[in-house]
């Protein structure tokens, strides 16, 4: 039997020469062995956004009973929420788990401030982001992610199978060579429901505080943390402790 590849024996990405020429551009490869390799012990964190859509249903293909978790900060869209539904009843055997901060929005604002995110987003996306996902990983080897590398400069360099120094885990990254049109190509064929504030310039969907629409130029993460030297909640980049 194959060695598990962990946190603490991963040297490279051993799949950085695969034929990337499928209909996936390598990302169904990466899920099938991703998801036969750990089994039980990986995670999918999904924030329900457009390529969310797309790992959902090859993952489904692969495991019909995934663990899919979505961090529920209470400050998401309705249309979010609506869309999770739909998710729901299309994939039934999902294991679909919403995943909430150990603090209310009341109980927040009584230890730091009302309205936290306007004044210190890092630490709001702490409390109802990042330290949730801690939680669910912490019996987990490894977690996927929708990252794409045409997102943003700082999503260029990912690999399909990284060392997450963030939390100690392999992360799992099936469409780094996907195009924003790849997505919605892949959405078209295979009749895949989604988010409807896709259609009024949401490329990236987050909490209603810190998103926004966006202009036809700019890249995919433009709308989020508006007047802020901020374009990640905190779950991809190794520095995200709070103060």
């Amino acid at each position: 039997m194959a060695e598990v590849l962990t946190y603490e024996r991963f040297d490279t990405d051993p799949f950085k020469d695969i034929d990337i020429d499928d209909e996936t551009k390598g990302a169904y490869q990466i899920i099938k062995w991703a998801y036969e390799h750990y089994g039980d012990s990986i995670v999918y964190s999904c924030s329900f956004g457009a390529e969310g859509m797309i790992l959902i249903d090859l993952i489904s293909k692969v495991k019909k009973d995934a663990k899919i978790v979505f961090l529920d900060t209470d400050l998401h869209f309705q249309e979010t929420y609506d869309l999770i539904d739909r998710v729901k009843e299309r994939y039934p055997s999902l294991n679909i788990e919403l995943k909430k901060p150990d603090l209310t929005l009341e109980q927040q604002a009584d230890q730091y401030e009302p309205a936290l995110w306007t004044s210190d987003p890092n630490q709001c996306c702490y409390i109802r982001k990042i330290k949730p996902l801690e939680e669910v990983l912490s019996g987990a080897t490894a977690w996927v992610s929708g990252l794409r590398r045409e997102q943003s400069p700082s999503r260029q360099n990912t690999d399909f199978i990284n060392k997450d120094e963030r939390f100690k885990a392999i992360k799992v990254c099936p469409l780094i060579y996907w195009t924003w049109d790849d997505v919605w190509a892949y959405m078209e064929r295979h009749d895949l429901t989604y988010n409807e504030l896709h259609d009024s310039n949401y490329p990236s969907i987050g909490c209603i505080p810190c998103t926004s629409q966006v202009s036809s130029s700019g890249d995919s993460r433009e709308g989020r943390w508006t007047n802020f030297n901020k374009t990640e909640c905190g779950l991809h980049t190794a520095n995200s402790k709070p103060k």
